[in-house]
């Protein structure tokens, strides 16, 4: 007898397989007994049935419950009325082990339990599919770059110095040393960038930021590509063919789990095509303005003031020319107007945000060295930051893509917590 997945099951129609995994539900019309069964790879029907099976199988399958461990054997037949098209008509059952008073059961729970119970709701099948997504939209990303000819290059996560300010640093002791952990990787490959040319790094990161929105995390993973020679146009060019890509990728590879199992509406990603709007600082500010929302020309934006903006568009779209004032103190100043910064960042429509922050860095090290100064931040730490300019300076741009929000709104999901297998958050570091 073959050993089978459920997501392979369909090679083996009319034949006896036996199935490894759990019970995801079962119910009974008499003396008829549909289980469902997920193994991971897929979820399948199985029919047991009194008169054919026998008393004792009968009996022991009716003592089943949600998420109990079993074998099972079967012959495999197709019905289109059954989830994936197959069923097993059951012919023989081991029990591994039944789990009796599983929690998470199939009526409502709130936020907080599913959240305390996370290790146990990743079984259901929205967060399967979620998370299945989220890996396939890794594997996307990565073959974007690896295609185009970067070089992935793994950066610390253990670092002497802040990237982008010392607000939101989580900082440890490193042997009697202060260390913090890695905000960005973007510092780094810089460094990589000049070995490389095109690199990349893809890690978690970690921002001490004191937020409750249903856009941050604590920790969380970014990509962050970095380019040689490559100014803000390029850079933003970059951006726009990497989200049309994912995007496509993501809609083409799973577009049955986004409408059955999240209820996504695909409308808006379809529209996720070439050329995206390109909007400057300036003008963004000026609808808000118009649009009473609040917003102080000169500061950043605010989660409102982006789901504002976005409602003009049907599509991702670029707002390049931050002031300097709110930028990090590597970003090359825009030579028309030096308190802006030639700097962009993406942001996806119905209200999901910044996905992309990035622009071009300052390649001249007296001005470089200025900024560390005005930031104060000590310029010993950014010793060897400055000898990228010292030795073999040259224009380059990069950009950072939050892998978690760009899951949400490719899923549609309106709080990040569950883009991610264990959310840390403000206030919960567990399980």
């Amino acid at each position: 007898m073959r050993t089978a997945e459920v997501a392979g099951v369909g090679e083996f129609c009319g034949q006896e397989v036996l199935l490894k995994g759990w019970v995801y539900n079962i119910r009974s019309s008499g003396k008829i007994l549909f289980i469902l069964v997920r193994d991971g790879t897929g979820t399948i029907q199985c029919i047991v049935e009194k008169a054919s099976a026998g008393g004792e199988l009968f009996d022991a399958a009716s003592g089943l419950q949600q998420e109990s461990s079993i074998e099972i054997r079967g012959t495999v037949s197709e019905d289109s009325r059954a989830p994936g098209g197959y069923e097993l008509q059951v012919t023989g059952l081991d029990v591994i082990q039944i789990a009796e008073d599983y929690p998470i059961t199939p009526k409502e729970h709130g936020m907080n339990f599913l959240m305390d119970h996370r290790h146990l709701w990743l079984r259901s099948s929205r967060q399967h599919a979620i998370l299945k997504i989220r890996a396939g939209l890794i594997r996307f990303i990565r073959e974007f770059f690896d295609n185009r000819g970067f070089i992935c290059v793994d950066t610390p996560i253990f670092t002497p110095s802040a990237c982008e300010g010392t607000t939101t640093l989580f900082e440890t002791d490193y042997f009697g040393d202060k260390a913090y952990l890695t905000q960005s990787g973007q510092l780094y490959n810089e460094a990589n960038a000049a070995a490389f040319r095109k690199v990349y790094c893809f890690g978690p990161t970690f921002r001490a930021e004191k937020s409750k929105t249903r856009r941050h995390l604590i920790e969380f993973w970014m990509v962050e590509p970095e380019v040689a020679f490559a100014e803000l146009d390029d850079i933003i060019q970059l951006g726009e063919d990497f989200i049309v890509e994912i995007v496509g990728r993501s809609l083409e590879s799973y577009r049955d789990l986004l409408t059955d199992v999240l209820e996504r509406d695909l409308a808006p990603l379809e529209r996720v095509q070439p050329p995206f709007p390109r909007i400057s600082y300036n003008d963004a500010a000026d609808i808000l303005k118009k649009r009473e929302t609040g917003f102080v020309h000169g500061g950043d934006f605010g989660g409102t003031d982006e789901t504002v903006l976005s409602e003009g568009y049907d599509r991702p779209f670029f707002v390049h020319r931050f002031p300097a004032a709110i930028k990090a103190f590597y970003m090359q100043p825009d030579p028309e107007d030096e308190s802006l910064t030639l700097s962009v960042d993406l942001l996806a429509p119905e209200g999901y945000g910044e996905i992309i922050g990035g622009g071009q860095r300052i390649h001249d090290l007296e001005l470089l060295k200025r900024r560390v100064g005005e930031h104060g931040l000590p310029e010993k730490a950014f010793e060897w930051y400055l000898d990228l300019r010292r030795y073999g300076t040259f224009p380059h741009s990069g950009f950072g893509l939050g892998l978690e929000r760009t899951l949400a709104y490719i899923c549609g999901i309106k709080h990040i917590r569950e883009t991610i297998p264990y959310p840390r958050l403000l206030n919960r570091l567990s399980p």
